[in-house]
């Protein structure tokens, strides 16, 4: 999915060129990590804004998509630090409305995984989506989060821990209720 195929190899890659061949590929990216598209194409936007004025510097790199997943990360981060908000806004289904759908795709509630992904803190969601939607790797995600691979390992165990408690309670709600001395769900008292 990083690979750099069709862009010269070896050499400097213009910002047209990398914008021809991965636009679409870190707007999935954005959307999925935002949880909105609008959101994503924001995020996207301020980004390539960003890498435009420093092309000179990316262009050169192995790996420019890499750094501009990277420079996403950041400023998903940082966005969601400015508005404090934890939950985005939107519908899974407004997403990837552009590209051809994947039949796999058609056959998972998509709205109902997104939308627990979105409960997720920032960084947790990062990891999740970067791990099974980007399939990158731990070391790649703990380059791309600037933290150690053990940190990664222990987001995304929190976070699949945390969606599988939430899965649970919300096929028996009265799973994880406290017990009520002389209380009993049967009975309503």
């Amino acid at each position: 999915m990083y690979s750099s195929d069709g862009l010269q190899s070896g050499g400097v890659v213009t910002f047209d060129e990398f914008v021809a061949q991965y636009l679409p590929a870190v707007l999935r990216f954005a959307a999925v990590l935002t949880g909105d598209r609008t959101s994503a194409e924001d995020v996207v936007q301020e980004v390539l804004i960003r890498a435009y004025a420093r092309w000179g510097r990316i262009g050169v790199l192995d790996r420019p998509d890499f750094y501009v997943r990277k420079m996403i990360l950041n400023e998903f981060r940082s966005a969601l630090r400015r508005s404090r908000r934890l939950i985005p806004a939107g519908s899974g289904a407004e997403m990837d409305d552009r590209v051809a759908p994947d039949h796999a795709v058609s056959h998972a509630d998509r709205d109902v995984l997104l939308t627990e992904i979105a409960k997720l803190p920032a960084q947790q969601r990062a990891v999740l989506v970067l791990r099974y939607y980007e399939g990158l790797s731990d070391t790649d995600i703990a380059d791309l989060l600037s933290v150690a691979p053990v940190t990664v390992r222990g987001y995304a165990s929190r976070a699949l821990a945390a969606q599988r408690i939430e899965f649970v309670r919300e096929s028996d709600p009265h799973v994880g209720l406290p017990a009520v001395k002389g209380a009993s769900l049967e009975n309503g008292t």
